[in-house]
């Protein structure tokens, strides 16, 4: 008899030399024995690299439930999703993902007999009809104001290297493009549609080599004329290296509003211009500058007055108002004040029905606890009521007609969501009250609407939602969504995941894995950490630079706060994060290794030492200091994940999940951390392994939905062997 094969997990990891290299910086000794896995092209990176695919390809693909798993996740996805429209003279943009659908496609629904946007709808851009591979995808679009042209970007691979191109939208015909370099470029339309304001970026040649990310201008572009003869827009204080910039134009064109903003910084430069026909851009006038170390989203309203949304006095936003020719602070009037329990997130203008006489109203987006709500103001900034929502969950737009409809003035249309319930689009009025408006394009466990859907989930998953509240390490109050079984009061299987950094609001939207991890007979978490945006500018600031491992602790306070009211156990708890939320579990894994038992960590920044090094790193040191100041150094060797893996200790399992197209991470962070993990752990390597996972061709940001599906096959089914969620 012959003997059975190998476990992969038998067989060593793969080789990697451990370099005795010491740097010397402001005082402290820094090891970095894997330096050499910064390169990619180096002939040992390229065969460890293999190696390290062929290990985790046999791992995963060994794991249990793979095929039940993928199929559910398919049926979760073929909810489809719908955006809110955007009106322009009648014509109803929006873009939806049906089922089946790899991407998005963006549509229109011209004038019909029963009024505007009744027509049938149009298909103005498919991806998949673009590049068939599912490689190419849609990074923006924003049609002119009559609604003739529509403006859009494409990336191919990952890269996010977008490209401008415009089409005509009576016919799908190319007007121009491409336009290359558009890498987060806004787009503001005059009227007309012959011309726009844009971002693009400085030509190779022109800057520094390695510069070429972090250099773009504001120009003027017509339609259908080189954009090398494009009008640069200047002012004072205007072109800061890595600055990423915005434009808007009043409805009237008169006044061009420029934002600036250093890298990740949350901190606004916006300048103004009066603009006077065919002439040329005047210079802008500052109005704010990064001196004055507020936030603000400006624009100028129907009314000729100029609105902000901005923190300047309050950490939770509140909504002022002024003269556009008077337009600095201390022309400044407050219509709406900070409320201290949520945060203000955007506002619109709602015209009243013609013939009415009813007054217009600001309509308010916020988020309480980062639970969205809709509130309605008179322009004088009095409560005039709420919108009811169809229960506790988030925005996923706010939209208004435009002022060449006015066939629809007095309505407004509202997209929501929940951890369990598909996007789909409600229409209300200033009555407060909403109805379902388009078609869900999928109906799941919590669906509220009752309209058929055009995809279906059966069965439903049966599970329940809660939001709780816990105590972190400080004292500080913080919550957590939970999705769990409806019945049954665990211990579960967990799955935790966060973000906390950069402002950013994790707030509950619909979420396959959540759901798919609860069907399976495990509860999902989602905690709102320090560092994000979930309860305004201050929250965010208790969880950068120095203060960052208030972050992390939040992370462990939610772990234990499971465990000791039965939630979960130790043995069954698994995390999960990417890029800024890779961070999170990287340093969460080395801080508390006998408090998770399973790891899932993509697209992370793990050397914090030299991660300005690499791709965008250069622009993220407000968020995290940088090495070159020795104050800020013994900040990031706090907690830097890579200089805190100490050999002898019995890690998690984890999985790495790292993209080569990545403009943003650099999968060397991944690499390091793979290595020095594989050398230093005593684990198991066929119960508690460490892999890396890798794709090609895919890059940070979107990707197409079969990619999306086997990532997360690959991830969730990795993390449910470890804490023995049964995927069947």
């Amino acid at each position: 008899m012959s003997a059975p094969p190998e476990h992969p997990a038998a067989r060593p990891y793969p080789e990697a030399e451990r370099l005795d290299l010491v740097d010397d910086l402001h005082g402290h000794r820094i090891l970095d024995p894997y330096r050499w896995l910064e390169d990619p092209d180096d002939p040992r990176t390229v065969t460890w690299s293999a190696a390290q695919d062929d290990l985790a390809r046999a791992q995963l693909d060994a794991l249990p439930g793979r095929a039940a798993l993928g199929a559910r996740l398919e049926e979760l996805l073929a909810a489809g999703a719908v955006s809110v429209p955007l009106w322009r003279a009648g014509r109803r943009f929006f873009s939806r993902r049906d089922p089946g659908g790899e991407h998005a496609v963006v549509l229109v629904r011209d004038p019909g007999p029963d009024g505007p946007g009744t027509g049938p709808e149009r298909v103005l851009l498919d991806p998949m009809a673009i590049d068939p591979s599912g490689l190419t995808t849609l990074d923006s679009w924003v049609p002119d104001l009559e609604g003739r042209r529509l403006a859009y970007q494409l990336s191919v691979g990952g890269d996010e290297q977008s490209v401008l191109h415009v089409l005509d939208v009576a016919d799908g015909s190319p007007v121009e493009g491409p336009i290359d370099r558009c890498h987060y470029s806004s787009i503001a339309w005059r009227d007309g549609g012959a011309e726009f304001f844009y971002v693009r970026k400085v030509a190779p040649e022109e800057v520094p080599e390695g510069e070429q990310d972090f250099h773009r201008r504001v120009w003027r572009h017509r339609v259908g004329t080189d954009p090398d003869t494009d009008e640069l827009v200047t002012g004072p204080g205007l072109y800061d290296d890595h600055t990423y910039y915005g434009a808007r134009l009043s409805r009237d064109g008169r006044w061009l509003l420029v934002s600036g903003s250093i890298g990740t910084a949350r901190k606004d430069s916006i300048w103004i211009a009066e603009l006077d026909g065919d002439a040329a851009v005047p210079e802008l006038t500052p109005i704010l500058t990064q001196d004055d170390d507020v936030q603000a989203m400006m624009w100028v309203e129907r009314d000729g007055l100029l609105y902000a949304v901005t923190t300047d006095g309050a950490p939770r936003w509140r909504l002022v108002v002024t003269d556009p020719r008077t337009p600095g602070r201390e022309h400044w009037r407050e219509l709406v004040a900070e409320d201290p329990e949520s945060v203000l997130e955007g506002a619109r203008w709602l015209e009243p029905a013609p013939g009415s006489g009813d007054e217009p109203l600001l309509v308010l987006a916020r988020a309480r606890h980062a639970v969205g709500e809709v509130a309605l103001h008179g322009v004088d900034g009095s409560p005039r009521g709420t919108v009811t929502l169809p229960g506790p969950g988030s925005l996923t737009g706010l939209s208004v007609p435009d002022r060449d409809t006015p066939e629809l003035w007095g309505r407004l249309w509202v997209g929501w969501t929940d951890l369990v319930t598909p996007p789909a689009v409600h229409r209300g009025d200033r009555t407060g009250s909403l109805v379902l408006d388009t078609p869900s394009p999928g109906r799941v466990a919590g669906g509220r609407t009752e309209a058929e859907p055009t995809g279906r989930v059966d069965p439903v998953p049966d599970v329940r939602s809660e939001q709780r509240a816990f105590t972190s390490a400080d004292g500080t109050t913080v919550r957590m969504f939970v999705v769990t079984p409806a019945t049954g009061d665990g211990p579960w299987p967990v799955l935790m995941t966060g973000y906390g950094g950069f402002g950013i609001s994790r707030e509950p939207a619909y979420n396959t894995t959540a759901l798919a991890w609860a069907a399976a007979g495990g509860a999902y978490v989602l905690v709102s950490l320090r560092g994000g945006g979930e309860e305004g500018a201050a929250w965010h600031r208790a969880g950068k630079r120095e203060s960052k491992q208030n972050v992390f602790d939040d992370l462990h306070a939610a772990a234990e706060t499971l465990i000791a009211d039965g939630t979960t156990t130790p043995e069954r708890l698994a995390i999960s994060g990417g890029s800024n939320g890779g961070l999170l579990v990287g340093a969460a894994l080395v801080q508390r290794p006998d408090l998770y038992r399973a790891v899932a960590c993509s697209a992370p920044l793990l050397d914090m030492v030299r991660y300005e090094r690499f791709s965008l790193g250069r622009t993220w040191n407000e968020e995290y200091g940088t090495a070159d100041d020795a104050t800020e150094l013994g900040w990031l060797l706090s907690y830097s994940p890579y200089h805190h893996v100490t050999a002898g200790t019995e890690y998690p399992a984890v999985l790495f999940t790292v993209f080569d197209s990545d403009t943003r991470v650099d999968p060397c962070h991944a690499r390091k951390m793979c290595a020095a993990l594989q050398a230093a752990t005593t684990g198991d390597p066929a119960t508690d392994p460490i892999l890396l996972r890798r794709e090609t061709d895919v890059g940070h940001g979107a990707r197409s939905v079969s990619r999306s599906v086997a990532l997360s096959v690959d991830t969730m089914a990795f993390l449910a062997a470890r804490t023995g969620l049964e995927l069947t």
